[in-house]
């Protein structure tokens, strides 16, 4: 598979980005990490990765923002998965040019550095927040296509991007659609760990958004799984292909079953600050995964219930890293 392959992961210090970069290293895979520079040296979560797993790592600082650095750090890579990006949706909402410059600039960027260096596969990152409120269900990958805001409008651009260099240039580009991840690392910005830490402070009273709206939620190593497996999958060039389950759950149930797995009873509070503009908010999401199937053998190993427990476990031996008393934008 990855074996041998000289990859370059950004967005390797975020959530996703640590797990899949934990996961090539694991599979002999050699990893060129680039990572937002900042001025206290701060690697993110790779930092919590093992230390004979960051031996096999090369950190490298910059921006995709920036042209120069992404070129300098495209140079020799065989594979380049692009998870960079700015994700928080209510954020979107007061600083909507830095997500232009983040995610569409920069994804163009990642494009035009593999283009120049002939990189034989990259892998740009998705979101199903690009579908909106599911039209019809299960959602294919030929569902329309949505921005109901305006983080989810970049993420349309990017994806538009990066197959448009396909189409022109015949740049070998897959396009990797996660519905919603969740596990360890995972920023409070999140329903679940906000909700877990919420919980594991000792709250009963957990304090959300709206609960009606379902969602498809994948663990982070079957994600992980994805990429690895569409990486290594000719057929999946060219193409967009969800990630996902098959099954949804609406944020109130949900909630119920984070208590059982907590110990707990939970109340659910909605916030009005957490609260998406009512034109704004994706009602239901559940994937269709049947191309994932088909095309690269892919299948969720995790349950609802089993990650849940897993990510639960990790948050209570981590509880000191979240502010659970203030609402993350």
């Amino acid at each position: 598979m990855l074996n041998g392959r000289k990859i370059l992961v950004t967005g390797s210090e975020g959530f996703i980005g640590s797990h899949l970069v934990e996961r090539l290293v694991e599979l002999g895979a050699d990893v060129r990490a680039f990572v937002l520079y900042n001025s206290f040296g701060s690697w993110g979560w790779l930092e919590d990765l093992p230390a004979e797993v960051r031996a096999h790592v090369e950190v490298f600082g910059g921006d995709v923002r920036d042209a120069d650095r992404v070129d300098q750090a495209a140079k020799g890579v065989d594979t380049v998965f692009h998870l960079a990006a700015l994700i928080a949706i209510p954020y979107s909402y007061h600083a909507p040019e830095s997500y232009v410059a983040t995610n569409v600039t920069g994804t163009l960027n990642v494009l035009q550095a593999a283009r120049r260096h002939g990189t034989p596969r990259v892998v740009v990152t998705s979101t199903s927040e690009v579908y909106g409120t599911a039209q019809s269900v299960p959602i294919s990958e030929k569902h329309p296509l949505v921005g109901q805001s305006p983080y989810a409008a970049t993420k349309i651009a990017a994806d538009q991007l990066a197959l448009s260099f396909h189409y022109a240039f015949g740049l070998p580009v897959a396009v990797l659609r996660p519905f919603n991840t969740f596990g360890p690392r995972q920023s409070a910005r999140a329903v679940i760990p906000t909700v877990m830490v919420q919980a594991l402070a000792g709250k009963t009273e957990v304090r959300v958004g709206s609960i009606h709206p379902t969602r498809d939620f994948t663990f982070v190593k079957d994600t992980v799984e994805g990429f690895v497996r569409i990486a290594d999958c000719s057929a999946a060039v060219g193409q967009v292909v969800n990630l996902g389950t098959d099954t949804e759950i609406t944020i109130g149930d949900l909630i119920v079953k984070i208590g059982e797995v907590v110990g707990r009873k939970l109340t659910a509070v909605s916030e009005d600050q957490r609260v998406r503009p009512p034109k704004s908010e994706v009602e239901r999401l559940r994937a269709d995964n049947t191309k994932a199937r088909e095309l690269f053998g892919w299948t969720p190993r995790y349950d609802l219930e089993r990650g849940l427990a897993e990510t639960a476990t990790w948050l209570e031996q981590n509880l000191g890293r979240y502010k659970g008393e203030i609402y993350n934008l």
